[in-house]
């Protein structure tokens, strides 16, 4: 944790660039850009059911092009 407290008779520019300083020196902005956009790893039962939705929806649209049905839905038109 970075601390920095203002010097008496100091502006709040040179504090705020003295203390932007301190951060970009620290690398914690490069840490916090790196895990942005990490994911927790998903668990196993919830990657199973999304291959098997992503298995059924195949076998739906396998259906639908070999019957010859609207091709950008699977329901039949009424």
């Amino acid at each position: 944790m970075i601390e920095a407290k203002k010097k008496e008779g100091e502006s709040v520019g040179s504090f705020l660039f003295r203390f932007n300083k301190k951060v970009k020196h620290s690398g914690i902005m490069k840490e916090m850009r790196k895990r942005r956009f990490t994911s927790r790893a998903v668990n196993r039962n919830k990657r199973r059911s999304a291959a098997l939705y992503r298995i059924g929806k195949k076998e739906e649209l396998k259906q639908v092009r070999k019957y010859g049905n609207n091709a950008t839905s699977g329901k039949k038109n009424s």
